[in-house]
């Protein structure tokens, strides 16, 4: 029997399944992949399969799923999962530890769930997940007594500085945030922002969605949503503040004014390591930082005006029920509708805050009235995209 804790990868072809990818290599004494699935990419995911020697493969888009079993750079005996439904089921193998959820969105919620229900560990990287239904995941964690470990360099940052320490000691948490592409750009010339400006990050390499929720905050919004599932946490005990070097990962602030910080290099792998090897440790995959060398640590406030994105995800927050949800769903169809060129890179905020204020907000008492919100929000949002 294998000693070695077996991983099944949700979202194996993106940015964080690719870094993740890299630390499964480098401690292949301690982990194993066994299962693996991506949106639609049939070539990344025959890449993987052959070089993990990986035998259980999904796809969330059923029609990749019909190409991929008929692909023959799968072994022989590889067993496939075409859609949502299929992959909620690869996320429960009975030979499975943990399951790392990397997809980007909504898509891996119910497979998330499913995970729980069979009592896998998670690691959890999609930050929409919990702002999208932070209540029914996080209970149905508590019932399933599973464990739900945060991936994001950010929450996992805030996970380590809070080990051994009482949930009544803690004043807030401070989620830091590099400022994206446009930290230093003038106001007065955001509404000229181009997609390819947005995607150029000073400090991470990430997916698409990911870097222009960097460059307009609304991924440090969505963070804000998701520490309050994560920590148990009131909306006014999470702060942000930006630190341009992203060496500073979080901090946590206790009662007696002590602050503790995690630091490492700006690489996924550190949060990923920590993840899926806890509560062990082993040689980094990257090395760290480097102290005998100069750097400095910067930090100031955020700029509101310029990020509106952050203000309206603390709206959503306080004002809880659907609005998290519908925050998400807008943000994401306004994200897709600027890569497009269809509109404006000021222009998202705005659409967001349209959504906040129609959308009727009310109390969600089961998992089908945030997903209907969420469609609902993405209707809402995509009459504002149309000219």
């Amino acid at each position: 029997m294998s000693t070695r804790k077996r991983i099944v990868l949700l979202g194996a072809t993106g940015s964080i399944g690719s870094s993740t990818l890299k630390v499964l290599e480098n401690h292949s004494d301690r982990l194993e992949l066994v299962g693996i699935a991506a949106r639609s990419n049939v070539d990344g995911l025959a890449e993987i399969a052959d070089k993990f020697g990986v035998r259980q493969v999904g796809l969330f888009d059923p029609a990749a799923g019909a190409r991929a079993a008929a692909d023959p750079r799968f072994k022989s005996g590889t067993v496939f999962y075409h859609g949502v439904d299929e992959v909620a089921s690869l996320a429960t193998l009975p030979d499975a530890d943990l399951v790392v959820v990397a997809v980007v969105g909504t898509a891996g919620l119910k497979p998330t769930l499913a995970a729980i229900e069979a009592k896998k560990t998670i690691a959890l990287a999609s930050k929409e997940i919990l702002v999208l239904a932070g209540e029914f995941v996080t209970r149905a964690a508590r019932e399933n007594q599973v464990l739900i470990l945060p991936l994001d360099s950010e929450h996992n940052a805030i996970f380590q500085c809070l080990q051994g320490a009482h949930h009544r000691d803690v004043q807030r948490i401070i989620l830091t945030a590099s400022g994206g592409s446009f930290l230093d750009r003038p106001i007065e010339t955001m509404d000229r922002v181009t997609p390819a400006e947005a995607l150029n990050h000073p400090n991470w390499s990430m997916g698409d969605k990911i870097t222009i929720d960097s460059a307009t905050m609304a991924n440090k919004g969505l963070e804000l949503i998701e520490a309050r599932w994560l920590f148990d946490l009131r909306s006014d005990s999470i702060d942000v503040v930006i630190h341009r070097q992203s060496f500073v990962h979080s901090m946590v602030e206790f009662v007696d004014g002590s602050i503790l910080a995690q630091l490492s290099p700006p690489s996924m792998t550190f949060a990923i390591q920590h993840t899926l090897l806890f509560p062990d440790r082993a040689t980094g995959t990257h090395p760290s930082l480097d102290f005998s060398t100069a750097m400095r640590l910067d930090f100031q406030p955020p700029d509101t005006s310029k990020f509106p994105c952050l203000t309206l995800a603390r709206q959503a927050l306080e004002g809880n029920g659907i609005l998290p949800a519908a925050f998400n769903a807008a943000n994401e169809v306004a994200v897709e509708a600027f890569l497009d060129g269809r509109i404006g890179f000021m222009k998202i905020p705005v659409i967001i805050e349209k959504t906040l204020e129609v959308i009727p907000n009310r109390e969600p008492s089961r998992l089908d009235d945030v997903t209907e919100a969420d469609k609902e929000a993405r209707g809402i949002a995509s009459r504002w995209v149309a000219p």
